[in-house]
């Protein structure tokens, strides 16, 4: 009961943050997290108010961008598509540790235009609060342009906000995280469109096959897969791995290799610590 309680209070002073910045514009992703503050900015503000915008380029799955389309249809939202360029940008490109800043500062840059074009008065994302202790460059960049975060201000956990969202009836509560393709690449190894469509490809691949929660992670030539420690027996049955190894090769991988470790959300980051190349001295 008292955790229910929290939840509800939590969830008042998120609709009252949101209330107080009037009109706004939400960076969309179709994840789990941006979808309930879109559904719940519709809510408070109006939809008259609320623009859900969706930042295109080739770090975004065609699947993630296809569920934007349809989730913000859902919840009665106006949607914009902008055209990122931080393909343009070297530092991004480099793939450094701290990749995601650059990226990010892109986004808000594009998002902070589109403000001011529209008369919106604040862009908002949908950080929540356990990702205030993880690594995430990305909020920095947040800070810098202003940008608001309505559930980790709430204090909304990951678990707070797939609660909430099935609660609100939105199909997205139990949606497996998809970050952006890019952090599927080894830091220090520069990202390429041509490498982003081989972990899209590969990943497509293993949802097709049943795999839910998934990641292809991208070393060179080699393919790293993760799948949750329970499904690890069923994609090494001898059947399944010929089927995976064959479409990996075909995708354009030399080696292809399971982590026994299991499924670990932002796994790459785990080598930080060990100290990385910096933007500007990828592999090429």
């Amino acid at each position: 009961m008292t955790e229910s309680l929290g939840l509800d209070a939590k969830f008042a002073s998120m609709r009252e943050i949101l209330r107080s910045l009037e009109r706004v514009a939400v960076a969309f992703s179709a994840g789990v997290d941006s979808t309930l503050v879109l559904k719940v900015a519709v809510d408070v503000l109006g939809c008259d108010n609320v623009v859900a915008v969706t930042a295109k380029s080739d770090s975004l799955a065609r699947s993630e961008f296809e569920d934007s389309i349809r989730l913000a249809d859902l919840v009665g939202a106006e949607h914009v598509v902008i055209e990122t360029d931080e393909f343009d940008n070297p530092d991004y490109l480099a793939n450094p540790t701290n990749r995601c800043y650059y990226c990010k500062t892109t986004l808000y840059e594009h998002l902070d235009r589109f403000l001011k074009s529209r008369g919106l008065r604040f862009a908002i994302n949908g950080i929540n609060a356990d990702d205030l202790g993880d690594w995430r460059p990305g909020i920095q960049a947040a800070d810098e342009f202003g940008v608001r975060a309505p559930a980790a201000e709430a204090g909304l956990t990951k678990d707070d906000v797939r609660a909430l969202s099935q609660r609100l009836g939105l199909p997205t509560y139990d949606k497996p995280a998809s970050p952006c393709l890019s952090s599927r690449v080894q830091y220090g190894e520069s990202i390429t469109p041509a490498k982003l469509r081989m972990i899209e490809s590969c990943e497509a691949y293993l949802h097709e096959l049943g795999f839910r929660v998934c990641r292809v992670r991208h070393h060179d030539t080699i393919a790293r897969i993760e799948v949750p420690v329970e499904d690890i027996p069923r994609l090494a049955n001898g059947d399944m791995r010929s089927r995976v190894e064959a479409h990996f090769r075909k995708a354009g991988y030399q080696y292809i290799t399971l982590d026994l470790g299991g499924f670990r959300s932002g796994s790459m980051n785990e080598v930080i610590e060990v100290g990385l190349p910096a933007a500007g001295s990828a592999r090429r």
